[in-house]
């Protein structure tokens, strides 16, 4: 899926909603989506960061991105439950989700991890999934095919030592996602996860702060994966991991 050239209107009176929307990845997939005919709906807890990729998609021509200011880490399943009653109201349904908002947390040995740092980043990772999901799943109802990506990791799949909180947020994700295409698999929303890979972004160098980044890909070279999963072509696709950087 990673040679898959979509088609320029893909997404075509699609309406994607994008968490962590202001840079890295879902910056990216918030262009590149845009670019194939897709009405953005950019989430994101900094108001300039989301300006400027609205700025963007309209500077280069295409529809008119809806902005969202919400931080993650202290919104609770009313605000998710205002936000899916204001979708409905302005566009009446919504046909993507793109899960891609994350926080790393610090790396260290599991019996070092402080429930505070626990908390925050189950809360970002995994908790605010689970609410926006169960706000957002009557409004993917209303779609003819939707399609709901969540972000997860090789450490998802394989736990790795110092890795603990996030590690764990991962393999949860996967289980999520799995339990949601199990539960829907005869509707028209099918839930998959892609695994990014080591990709240019801030997390990255923050993870890695060694590491050349100009060894990496940049978010833009990963999107086809994004985009397959999201339009049409991939309708057929439930309960599956994918990696945008397959070894």
């Amino acid at each position: 899926m990673n040679d898959y050239h979509a088609p320029n209107d893909l997404l075509e009176q699609k309406v994607i909603l994008i968490t962590g929307a202001g840079d890295g990845i879902g910056k990216q997939a918030a262009l590149t989506y845009a670019a194939h005919g897709a009405t953005c709906i950019l989430l994101g807890k900094t108001v300039s960061k989301l300006e400027a990729v609205y700025d963007e998609i309209v500077a280069n021509g295409d529809a008119e991105p809806a902005i969202v200011p919400l931080d993650l880490q202290g919104a609770t399943p009313d605000h998710y439950k205002g936000m899916a009653d204001t979708i409905t109201d302005q566009f009446g349904k919504l046909d993507g989700v793109l899960l891609n908002a994350g926080a790393l947390g610090h790396l260290s040995r599991f019996v070092d991890i402080s429930p505070e740092e626990w908390q925050k980043v189950m809360q970002v990772n995994l908790n605010s999934s689970v609410y926006l999901l169960q706000a957002l799943l009557p409004v993917l109802a209303k779609a003819e095919q939707a399609s709901v990506v969540l972000t997860s990791s090789s450490v998802g799949r394989k736990g790795r030592a110092f890795w603990g909180t996030y590690s764990v947020s991962k393999f949860a994700t996967e289980g999520m996602m799995e339990v949601l295409a199990d539960e829907y698999k005869n509707s028209n929303i099918r839930f998959n996860c892609i695994n990014p890979g080591a990709t240019r972004t801030a997390m990255r160098a923050s993870a890695f702060p060694a590491e050349q980044p100009d060894t990496l890909k940049t978010p833009a070279e990963i999107m086809p994966l994004y985009l397959y999963l999201m339009g049409n072509d991939s309708v057929e696709i439930n309960g599956q991991s994918l990696d945008c950087q397959p070894k």
